[in-house]
């Protein structure tokens, strides 16, 4: 393949140092989404849709091919921590937390919810509730030896048999 694609979607969330609601004024909260989407955009992750409350943001975006996940929440933090610090002095004390959380959502959708039309938000919370059993359970991770996020012993003897998994998307096997 003479080049390299790539297209992973994630939903990053993190805080305000403490929960403090900094961004409580709605005028600097709209401000500072539009400033984070600028900056990810800069790093050519385009945002998705950027939001969030008082004392914390939610960024869903699609990450570079050439950025990692670390250098992109590095970049974003620093460059919006400043930002917001010269808006005025009465942000002098801001920072946001360390921590941060994101969510992979490519996966769930190129394996599930492409292939499927959802009827209902029940329908849909059983699809992932489905998905999220089979994921946990029974797909396959090379990170983890090409063993579950639940283990499970290998049975060596037996006829193999096969279990269709998410309406026949998948297949989880078993010896008996």
């Amino acid at each position: 393949m003479p080049q390299s694609l790539s297209s992973v979607y994630i939903h990053l969330v993190f805080s305000t140092k403490d929960r403090q609601p900094f961004l409580r004024d709605t005028v600097i909260q709209k401000e500072m989404h539009a400033y984070l989407g600028g900056v990810s955009k800069k790093l050519d992750c385009s945002p998705v849709i950027i939001g969030g409350v008082e004392d914390h943001v939610h960024l869903l975006c699609r990450l570079a091919r050439t950025l990692s996940q670390a250098d992109w929440v590095k970049e974003i933090k620093r460059g919006s921590n400043l930002w917001l610090k010269q808006k005025d002095s009465k942000y002098q004390n801001f920072f946001w937390q360390n921590g941060y959380a994101e969510r992979l959502i490519g996966s769930i959708r190129r394996e599930c919810l492409d292939h499927v039309i959802v009827f209902s938000e029940h329908h849909l919370r059983h699809l992932l509730l489905s998905y999220m059993k089979y994921y946990n359970g029974a797909r396959t991770h090379l990170s983890l030896e090409k063993d579950a996020p639940i283990s499970r012993a290998v049975d060596r003897a037996g006829h193999i048999l096969f279990r269709p998994t998410l309406g026949g998307l998948h297949h989880q096997y078993a010896r008996i």
